[in-house]
């Protein structure tokens, strides 16, 4: 049998790292308790993989390879650390729950141990999200640091906090018995949402998009929906990634200029995506009440499945932005549906939803807030006023390509 070529072995070992790493890991840290060693045992798996399958050949099943060359690793790694290990603080590991099994590769699989002990309560928002990245996704702390805009020496230590305070706090590692496990799946729902929006529409830079974010994401949401296969707000979080992310190569032009939707080319649209995700959303919807993200997931849907702008039916976008605004109060939801207001009956009805907003102080400094203003006015031929508020967009907004399509709106106002 002809080995593989050292360009075979290295698309191998990346490909399994993209798929296997948060796998590996979660089985790694059943054995040493410490997310610190078992990175490192799991890092020591990946780099070993690059000489032994040269001289043997990719495996099967890179997963279970990596898996066992990584838990042998911790084991050595204990025996030498023995003494050390007595005096620091481990995670805990008590009434476990039994493991999940990963019917594709026979052994039981600790993911969801991993993603809920990312998304513990005890840590804030960016520690989880950066967490997830890390340890979930395995990204190196420098990707991380690209995705929070922040230096690489200020992501690690705010990465090594969060361990520590795992530790520290006595975290255990398992998957939440019954009655905590609904808020503990909220919280890595909100952290892979927030990841997805992060990718979506980067909050600054030159991108409108962060592939890297989106697909891991994405990926997240799948690995999450095999994992949790009966949870309905799985299911519409993965909906309504998949719905909205088909839309990714219409979203700019061939000159980078952002496309608003109904500039979009619809014949363009991922329809695979679409048919997934309007299947996830009609699953999603039959809980009740409909978790937010199933709502989210049904509006994006209304747009997917229409044929064209013209044909879009903004009623039922302002109706499902009504029951989505009482399961999930949100002054954000609120201006989207002001901004749905505006297409269904009209853009004073529109702007007229929206200064009820005005003072909401969770929008004070949104971007998004003056530039849905800023289109009503246009649209109802208010020029001075919509030249203001477009201004004002101008000064919030990071993004080059949401800001030259700002800055072009300002010059065709003259």
């Amino acid at each position: 049998m002809a080995l593989p070529t050292a360009d075979a072995v290295a698309a191998a070992v990346a490909d399994a790292h993209r798929r296997e790493w948060a796998f590996v890991l979660a089985a790694t840290v059943r054995v040493t308790r410490d997310l610190d060693v078992a990175e490192e045992c799991v890092q020591d798996a990946f780099a070993a993989a690059l000489t032994d399958w040269a001289a043997h050949g990719v495996p099967a099943r890179p997963g279970a390879w990596l898996t066992t060359a990584a838990r042998r690793r911790a084991l050595n790694v204990l025996r030498h650390r023995g003494v050390e290990r007595r005096h620091l603080p481990l995670l805990v590991e008590e009434d476990v729950a039994p493991a999940l099994v990963d019917e594709a590769h026979g052994y039981p699989d600790d993911r969801l141990r991993l993603v809920v002990t990312c998304c513990h309560p005890a840590l804030d928002r960016p520690a989880q999200v950066a967490l997830t990245l890390r340890l979930v996704c395995g990204l190196s702390t420098a990707e991380v640091a690209r995705a929070f805009l922040v230096p690489t020496a200020t992501m690690a230590a705010r990465i090594t906090r969060a361990k520590k305070k795992i530790a520290v706090a006595r975290i255990p590692y398992r998957v939440p018995p019954p009655a905590e496990l609904p808020e503990r799946v909220d919280a890595v729902l909100s952290v892979v949402h927030l990841l997805f929006t992060t990718g979506h529409t980067t909050p600054a830079g030159e991108d409108l998009v962060r592939h890297d974010l989106v697909e891991r994401s994405v990926g997240l949401a799948r690995m999450l929906r095999r994992l949790l296969p009966g949870d309905a707000a799985v299911a519409g979080l993965l909906a309504l990634l998949l719905l909205t992310d088909a839309r990714r190569e219409t979203r700019t032009g061939a000159d980078g200029r952002l496309l608003l939707l109904e500039e979009q080319d619809r014949t363009r649209w991922d329809r695979a995506a679409i048919a997934e995700g309007v299947a996830l959303v009609r699953e999603a919807l039959r809980a009740r009440p409909p978790s937010r993200y199933a709502l989210q997931a049904a509006i994006a849907a209304v747009h997917a499945e229409s044929p064209s702008w013209a044909d879009t039916d903004w009623a039922e976008i302002v109706a499902l932005y009504g029951v989505l605004t009482a399961v999930w109060p949100s002054p954000v939801v609120a201006l989207n549906r002001a901004v749905a207001v505006g297409f269904a009956s009209g853009p004073a009805a529109g702007l007229a939803a929206l200064d009820e907003l005005a003072a909401e102080p969770q929008l004070a400094g949104y971007g998004y807030l003056p530039a849905a203003r800023a289109d009503l006015l246009r649209r109802l031929g208010r020029v001075a006023e919509a030249r203001d508020a477009y201004a004002e967009a101008l000064l919030l907004t990071e993004n080059a390509v949401e800001r030259e399509f700002l800055a072009g709106r300002l010059r065709e106002l003259g």
